[in-house]
This record gives C-alpha cells, sequence and structure tokens, in this order.
C-alpha cells in the first residue's frame, strides 16, 4: 500500500524522518553535545541507530567526544548496545584508544565484557595489558 501524496509505501520513514536522523547521526560524529541533548531531551529517542546498528553513542564514542558520550548516557543512552557487528561502544574506544571517552563509558555503566569482541578482547587483541588489567579489575 503507498500513499498517494508521496507514492512510497504507507510504511517508509518519512523523507524529514530521515534527514532529522542524518542531522543527529552527523551531531554524534562531530560532537555537537548541545544539538543532540536538545533533540533527545525533546523527544528523539537516545538509542537511534543508523542502518549499521551504530547508536549516537557508539558514533560519538568513536570519533573521540566524551562530553557528548556523557550527555547521551545521562538521557538514557544504553552503553552497552552493541552495533549489527556485535561491537560496542567501550570496544571501539578501546580501539580509538580515547582515555577521555573509555572513562566516560566506564562510569556511565559500560561492560568490559559485552559485546563480540568485547572490549577486553579488543584490549588483548592490541596488546593493551594496562586497558586489560584495569576491566579486569588487577
Amino acid at each position: 500500500m503507498t500513499d498517494a501524496a508521496s507514492q512510497q509505501p504507507a510504511d517508509a520513514p518519512d523523507a524529514e524522518v530521515i534527514a532529522l536522523a542524518g542531522k543527529l547521526f552527523d551531531a554524534a560524529r562531530t560532537g555537537d553535545t548541545a544539538t543532540l541533548a536538545a533533540y533527545v531531551d525533546a523527544g528523539a529517542p537516545a538509542d537511534l541507530t543508523n542502518d549499521r546498528g551504530d547508536t549516537l553513542v557508539m558514533l560519538a564514542a568513536y570519533h573521540g567526544h566524551a562530553a557528548t558520550v556523557t550527555a547521551l548516557i545521562e538521557r538514557g543512552a544504553d552503553p552497552n548496545r552493541a552495533n549489527d557487528r556485535g561491537q560496542t561502544p567501550l570496544a571501539g574506544a578501546v580501539f580509538k584508544g580515547a582515555e577521555d571517552v573509555l572513562a566516560a563509558l566506564l562510569a556511565g555503566g559500560a561492560d568490559p565484557q559485552a559485546g563480540a569482541p568485547s572490549a577486553v578482547d579488543t584490549a588483548r587483541m592490541f596488546g593493551k595489558e594496562d586497558l586489560v588489567a584495569r576491566f579486569e579489575g588487577r
């Protein structure tokens, strides 16, 4: 069934919704904390995902934006939500080596054992024994 006005399937996302989602994903990538906080506060999903399952937290973490990660977690984003490949924001932060992002995720409840590979596995894979010890509480 299609919407006669737009000639697209009735369950297809509206072009404006797609544009807004793109704006939010870009804000996460660039660390535009104020924009993301305002939209989430206004009702946008804190765990919005793109076509690969990457959340706003994942994108902010991967691009090194600790303040944005913190703001999203404070607004209900799940710091452990894995993308379609099983990767978590914490494992991405281990890969990127961003200490401030690691700290923000851990303070927000990120689990070093979540995901596949987990943050612990990622740290081992890249020889980051200090992080392995930190995650394992040694």
